[in-house]
């Protein structure tokens, strides 16, 4: 599928421009990388849903620029603190013999079939929702699936068990190794707490010692 953006050259810049561009129902924004920084201005109600499917923000996207079509990643994008309005937005461009670096929504299939769920009570918790990767443009997936259906209780997914497409590396730097958590059955809270009382000593307060000692002796009759 093809997600096509149709932009204008933006002449005015500065922050009054971009306020009177937002005014009007534009956003301004801008492209880079592999030439000329072009500034842009898009059509707001176009942009804000597109940007709301999750394809827009990891595939290959064609840039219509007054006629001119190229192909480019989304980067960035700034919406306003409590209006539901696009603010700004970079694209970068994509050169198809160099690899990329982007990040990927992860899929999670057959969480109900687990049997860390289905027979151990489990509950499936997702650690990471999106994969960094590293491909060509032409082997970028639209996501990667996460296959749960044989995690046991209390075990975990982990980045290396992933199956990538050809072409697709997982990115691994900082904390984001082979060895991160994708996703884990966690034990569930009651279990826990039936365990460790199961597990608890058992003991029995110490009898008062007036209570183990003799009755006390009757009162001598006068």
């Amino acid at each position: 599928m093809t997600i096509e953006i149709n932009a204008t050259n933006r002449k005015a810049q500065g922050t009054g421009a971009s306020r009177r561009l937002r005014n009007a129902g534009r956003v301004p924004g801008v492209v880079y990388g592999s030439g000329d920084v072009n500034m842009i201005e898009l059509d707001h109600n176009d942009i804000y849903h597109k940007l709301r499917a999750e394809a827009f923000h990891a595939s290959i996207l064609t840039l219509n620029l007054e006629g001119k079509k190229e192909s480019v990643l989304l980067r960035d994008f700034v919406m306003h603190p409590f209006r539901q309005q696009v603010q700004h937005i970079d694209f970068q461009r994509v050169d198809a013999k160099k690899k990329m670096h982007i990040k990927i929504p992860l899929h999670f299939l057959n969480a109900d079939i687990a049997p860390g769920v289905k027979t151990g009570g489990g509950k499936i918790s997702h650690v990471i929702n999106e994969l960094d990767i590293t491909c060509l443009p032409k082997d970028l997936p639209a996501f990667i699936e996460v296959d749960l259906a044989h995690l046991e209780l209390g075990h975990s997914i982990h980045v290396a068990d992933l199956k990538l497409p050809k072409g697709v590396e997982a990115a691994t730097h900082g904390t984001h190794t082979v060895e991160a958590v994708v996703a884990t059955v966690q034990v569930p809270r009651g279990a826990i707490e039936v365990e460790a009382a199961a597990e608890a000593p058992v003991t029995t307060a110490a009898a008062p010692a007036a209570a183990t000692a003799a009755a006390p002796a009757a009162k001598k009759s006068k």
